[in-house]
């Protein structure tokens, strides 16, 4: 099979795989979920992404401020507080990510687009385009989550899909290479 690539980049450490939970209970992902790459597609508006790869430069943990959604009465001091929490996430480095697409059309729509994955700062750019077979496709270094049945042998549950009513979503983690490049070069 001919797979239609554009390659995806950006210079800044924006792209962010985050986790639902503390990343001292799950760590940040360096993968992207299959309702990640349903969101890629629809924004993209495209038919399908076949497949996808990627790879970074490094990890830069962040923190943010939360508010959980419960308030708690003070009764003695007559008032209502949120507590707050601070958690501490991964944010992937120079980011590069290869998405294939069934045609060269798809592949042309996709290239003249930005994405913004997971928040509206998180910005790559389109760097290139390749017409590559699956064969050369599955020699590319990086991370790819191929989803999959929850039976399957070395599935693992990946989160909860958001654009199918919350069901979950398994997958295997495909990984090719050392997926973390140096800094200051592509794959």
């Amino acid at each position: 099979m001919t797979y239609y690539l554009v390659t995806y980049t950006g210079p800044f450490g924006y792209l962010k795989p985050w986790t639902a939970v503390r990343d001292g209970e799950t760590y940040s992902q360096q993968f992207l979920t299959p309702s990640v790459i349903e969101g890629m597609r629809q924004k993209l508006g495209v038919s399908a992404i076949l497949r996808h790869k990627i790879t970074y430069t490094g990890l830069s943990m962040q923190q943010e401020q939360t508010h959980p959604r419960g308030w708690i009465h003070e009764k003695k001091r007559q008032q209502m507080t949120r507590p707050r929490a601070i958690l501490v996430r991964g944010v992937l480095l120079a980011p590069e990510l290869h998405l294939a697409f069934a045609s060269a059309a798809e592949a042309e729509v996709a290239a003249s687009q930005h994405l913004c994955l997971c928040r509206n700062e998180d910005i790559v750019l389109p760097v290139a385009q390749l017409t590559i077979s699956e064969a050369e496709f599955d020699t590319l270094l990086g991370f790819e989550l191929r989803p999959t049945e929850a039976t399957e042998p070395g599935t693992f549950l990946v989160g909860f899909n958001r654009f199918k009513a919350g069901a979950p979503m398994h997958g295997r983690l495909e990984i090719v290479g050392n997926p973390i490049r140096p800094v200051g070069l592509l794959a």
